[in-house]
């Protein structure tokens, strides 16, 4: 496995024009057209600055607050949460803007470190390459088991296609469904497909894939006839796109989680700041800005019950 591409601690979001490019060769959207810019405004500027709190600093582990920087890792194909930026290296996306400001507020940079998603955690329970995962992780009971997580937002998942498409999300027996590895996704469209099969019914065709960005663009294509995703991934990739739309409703929301070792101090300082940047009003700012206000929360918390 080659290394992974190291990011800037200064990464911040670049101007939507940059990142809407960049989405389109990723997609591979230029077989469908991509749309007419019609949204401007809400990912452009810069990140809202943040002064640091000395008493939430004061509570850093030493060993973080030793060099000031928070390695993290992150799976970079997935817009608007979390991709690369034209220049291929760059971590930006809403989730990133929100973590840089987390990290702000304790007196610390962040480092960004692209990885495949399913070798974020064990890269910070096991080996310890990362310090801290961000990268829209869903709070679950296996993923509980392994470390400590602390909410920050809520999402649900969202079926799409090609618009026209007559597929129901309740009823995909026999349809080829693109979905991105070791996400949430995965056991639902496994149960979804086990139905099918005990109703005498085709079994789903699940076809897996190493990133988001990859299971799009093979709807995008007609390779397959449908993904699901998280809720604002979905509804970015239809925003994007010429010819795509989203089926049904979102379902089964649960909150998105920063991942630290399990037991960690990190994990209660990582609360308190984030209830931090929503005292001062930065919290609502940052979703505000990508459009995605409407996962936000009130009452972060370390391991909340999922």
């Amino acid at each position: 496995m080659e290394e992974p591409t190291v990011i800037s601690a200064s990464a911040r979001r670049r101007t939507l024009a940059a990142g809407a490019a960049l989405l389109v060769s990723a997609l591979g959207l230029t077989a469908c057209g991509e749309k007419e810019s019609d949204d401007t405004t809400p990912q452009t500027g810069a990140a809202p600055a943040v002064t640091a709190d000395a008493a939430l600093a004061a509570k850093v582990p030493a060993d973080i607050k030793a060099d000031g920087v928070i390695k993290i890792g992150v799976d970079s194909s997935y817009a608007p949460n979390e991709y690369l930026d034209t220049d291929g290296k760059t971590v930006v996306g809403w989730d990133v803007e929100l973590f840089d400001a987390v990290a702000a507020k304790l007196g610390l940079k962040t480092e960004w470190v692209t990885s495949n998603f399913d070798d974020i955690v064990p890269g910070v329970t096991a080996s310890g390459k990362y310090e801290t995962g961000v990268s829209s992780f869903t709070i679950n009971p296996e993923r509980l088991k392994q470390a400590t997580m602390v909410s920050y937002f809520n999402a649900g998942t969202q079926w799409f296609a090609k618009a026209g498409s007559t597929i129901d999300p309740d009823d995909a027996c026999g349809k080829k469904i693109a979905v991105q590895k070791a996400t949430v996704q995965v056991e639902d469209i496994e149960k979804r497909s086990k139905a099918c099969t005990d109703a005498g019914k085709p079994a789903i065709q699940i076809n897996q894939y190493q990133g988001q960005d990859q299971a799009t663009s093979a709807v995008v294509s007609g390779k397959e006839d449908a993904s699901l995703a998280d809720s604002p991934i979905a509804a970015y990739a239809v925003k994007k796109a010429t010819g795509l739309a989203l089926l049904g409703e979102i379902y089964d929301a649960a909150p998105y989680g920063y991942v630290v070792k399990k037991d960690s101090p990190l994990g209660q300082v990582y609360a308190d700041a984030v209830k931090a940047i929503i005292a001062d009003g930065t919290y609502t700012q940052i979703l505000q800005k990508w459009g995605v206000e409407a996962g936000g929360i009130t009452d972060p918390t370390v391991d909340p019950a999922s």
